[in-house]
This record gives C-alpha cells, structure tokens and sequence, in this order.
C-alpha cells in the first residue's frame, strides 16, 4: 500500500507540475507565487508595506485604548479645554509625510520596470472581444488564434487536468526565460488583461495599443481574467499563458504557422502523455 501511494505522488508530480506551475486556490488570502522578475518585487513591495502598516495599526489601536481609558466622562469629568499644540501638529504632520516617502520611492521604482519595456525576445499582440481573447505573433506570418474557455465538458475531454472555468482551447505559448512583450488593445469595449503570477495587469483600449511585458522563470502554464467588467460574460473570459522550453516553443512556432491546432495538440501531447486529448484533435 505504502508502495502504491508512494508511486501515485511521484505521478501526481511529474504529471501535473508542468500543468499548473500557479493558478487560484481555495480559500486563498495572499498573492499567488512570482513567476516573473516584476511578480517577484510586487512580492517584496507587499511584505515592505505590510511591516510598515502593523506598527501604525497597533499605534493607532494603543492611542484609541488610552482615549477610552483616561478621557472617559468617568475617569474625565473635566474635560481640558486645549486649543492646539504646536509641536503635535508638527509631529502628525511631519511623520506621515515620511512615511509615504519610504512607501513612495521603492513604489516608483516597481511602477517603472513594470512600464518600462527591455528589449523583447517575442512580440505578442492580444485583443480583447467579448468574451474571448485573440493572439497574433507579428514576427511570425500566419500565426493567430482566438482563445475561448473550456465547457465543463470539454474541459474533462480534454482531460489535461485544468481548473474550472480558467480552462481554455488555445493557450498563448511563450518560450520560459525570454521577454515577452506585450500589445494588448480592444476591438469592441474596454477588457483587462490581468496575469497575476507574472504581475501583469493591462487595460485592453479600443483604438488604443498598450504595452508591458513579462518573462516567464520556469515552465508551466499560468492563468488570469478580463479584469475590467465588460459585459455578461466578463466572468468567463479567462486567460492561459503556458511557458515552455526553447526547443518545446520553436517547435510549436513552426508548427502553428501551418496549423495552430495541430501545434497545440503536438505540444500537449509532449507534456501530458496520459491524456487523449481528443479535443485537440478534433
């Protein structure tokens, strides 16, 4: 029995890491794991603010304790009749204005690498449609494709083991270790394109082209939504992006130049080998 068990966790592991290298969990209450330079200083931004924030939580809870305890009608039945106090209003004037300038500076810094564009190694250009998701690879000729969410009925077809609802037919494809510049624009009404393990999040502008960017660290396949409401079906218009190796995404380039559902079911069937994938092929 310890065998057996021992034999499925191996499985489990081999199996599904390549799938699900980040996506939502249950009950989740922090930020899922960076997967990106800029994901990883979001990270470190959030815990700086957060050990910035607790002191002056627990400051101000101690000053409110000691207006209840000392200056009740009881324990205060005189009230003072102070007017001001120069030096306290200095104080709460200077100290807070110090304070967001130690939040500002590494804020800015974040805001910049995640505006400013590096010298790209692939170019994707993402538009947004109710209630779909199209990419186009410009360097590439002839590779576009929509992307839709799975039904519960295909997804099990599928049989790759993705999550309800976030679960799509076409992923975007991207070589793990590159920059991957992104064009995100609209072609009906305002979308976003929200990718939270690699820290990206982009309004998608009709008429407007926007740009960011992200480099995937390791392999595996990565999810996000339209995060601006776009109509009734804003909550099904999930995003997957799936990081592969160089040689695995040079493959699949080549291939989807021809045909994208044929590339997409040779990729897949490289990575899950215990599945059919009928749907890929149909």
């Amino acid at each position: 029995m310890a065998a057996f068990i021992a034999a499925a966790v191996v499985w489990c592991m081999s199996a599904g890491a390549p799938a699900l290298a980040s996506q939502p969990v249950k009950w989740g209450a922090s930020l899922q794991p960076a997967a990106s330079p800029v994901m990883e200083d979001v990270h470190w931004f959030g815990s700086f603010t957060f050990w910035i924030v607790i002191p002056i939580v627990l400051f101000v809870a101690l000053l409110l304790v000691i207006v209840l305890v000392r200056f009740n009608a009881k324990a205060n039945p005189v009230p003072s009749k102070t007017s001001h106090n120069t030096l306290l209003e200095v104080a709460w004037t200077v100290v807070p204005i110090l304070i967001l300038m130690v939040l500002a500076v590494p804020s800015f810094r974040l805001l910049y690498k995640q505006m400013e564009v590096p010298a790209a190694d692939l170019t994707v250009k993402v538009t947004g449609y109710q209630w779909y998701w199209g990419y186009e690879y410009p360097d590439t000729e002839g590779v576009s494709f929509d992307s839709l969410m799975l039904s519960d009925e295909e997804r099990v077809t599928k049989g790759t083991g993705e999550p309800r609802l976030l679960a799509v037919d076409n992923e975007m494809v991207v070589p793990v270790g590159k920059v991957v510049r992104l064009q995100i624009t609209s072609a009906d009404v305002i979308h976003s394109y929200a990718m939270p393990a690699m820290g990206v999040k982009m309004d998608a502008v009709p008429g407007r082209l926007n740009e960011t960017w992200f480099m995937a660290e390791r392999e595996g396949i990565y999810y996000g939504q339209c995060s601006e409401l776009c109509g009734k079906d804003h909550a099904f218009m999930p995003l997957a992006v799936r990081a592969v190796s160089q040689e695995q995404f040079d493959q699949w380039l080549a291939a989807a130049a021809d045909d994208v559902e044929a590339a997409n079911k040779a990729l897949l069937a490289g990575i899950y080998p215990q599945s059919n994938l009928k749907l890929a092929a149909q």
